[in-house]
């Protein structure tokens, strides 16, 4: 139960590197209107939410026992990270 929680927090990280890239390009696009930063956004958050999907179902496929500490530890670690990285942010902009 160990490792799947451990690999369960990996794959949070995971999940939400997808996000960083997309606001790091979003940050780096030219001004073509609010759709193609949206559309950037919804893309990462789309690839993001596959990404998840696709190790929660590895997991069940590899041991069921196992699957619900992953997804929950899966789903902490990419709200912790989350959290985390917002709070950089606002602290390195004071």
């Amino acid at each position: 139960m160990v490792l799947a929680i451990a690999l369960g927090i990996l794959a949070g990280i995971a999940g939400f590197l997808p996000l960083v890239f997309g606001l790091h390009r979003v940050k780096h696009m030219t001004d073509s209107g609010n759709l193609g930063h949206m559309g950037v956004l919804m893309l990462c958050l789309l690839f993001s939410f596959v990404l998840m999907f696709a190790f929660a179902i590895l997991c069940i496929n590899v041991s069921r026992d196992a699957a619900l500490p992953f997804v929950l530890s899966e789903a902490g670690a990419l709200s912790v990270t989350a959290i985390a990285f917002g709070v950089t942010r606002l602290t390195r902009k004071s």
